[in-house]
């Protein structure tokens, strides 16, 4: 079965003004369709070709740097969409008293993740993680994930930040603190809470 693109869950303009319709429509039509079509050819005729997503990150040091670049960016911007959205919601239940044990706060957190964005040299992803249950910060270069069997910290990723610069470039240019700062209000913490539940 062929990897395909998930559609996005609202409008290219429903994240504006923060993230700008020009900049989803090309970052999602363009830029993930493209590691998609280009997973699907990595992929073709090889014991890959059936698997997950999942089953690809677990054992991503056994395939070709196609497979590894092409599949994080499919599985990473797939996550990347689910955690956004209009909402601007707070965390709460659950999720709220884990990032308040981990972190001290939710500006706690927002701080240690524009931090790993930020100091994250050219590109990559900055990450909030579930590791033996309990939530932490990291980041990773390309399209890495700490699914991967090579990450440096390994969990479970319920919330993903771009720091790609096509992810931002069009609106805030080389001020990627600027973009990290107003992502926080287009996430969907409904989402994260969810993926939260899951990862536990």
């Amino acid at each position: 079965m062929a990897h395909t693109l998930p559609a996005l869950g609202y409008a290219f303009d429903a994240l504006e003004p923060h993230i700008d319709a020009l900049t989803m429509q090309i970052h999602h039509d363009r830029h993930h369709q493209a590691y998609v079509d280009n997973l699907n050819k990595a992929l073709a005729g090889t014991d890959g070709e059936g698997k997950s997503l999942e089953e690809l990150m677990a054992n991503i040091s056994k395939y070709p740097a196609a497979v590894r670049n092409n599949g994080g960016g499919h599985w990473n911007h797939s996550l990347f969409w689910e955690i956004l959205g209009p909402s601007g919601s707070q965390p709460s239940g659950a999720l709220a008293d884990a990032i308040n044990s981990a972190f001290g706060s939710l500006d706690a957190l927002k701080e240690k993740m524009n931090t790993a964005g930020t100091t994250r040299f050219g590109s990559g992803w900055a990450w909030l993680i579930v590791k033996d249950g309990k939530l932490d910060v990291c980041s990773t270069p390309n399209q890495d994930n700490p699914l991967m069997d090579i990450a440096e910290v390994k969990g479970t990723p319920i919330l993903g930040i771009d720091v790609w610069e096509h992810a931002y470039y069009l609106k805030y240019q080389n001020k990627r603190p600027d973009y990290l700062g107003a992502i926080w209000n287009v996430i969907n913490w409904d989402a994260v809470a969810a993926k939260f539940e899951a990862a536990k």
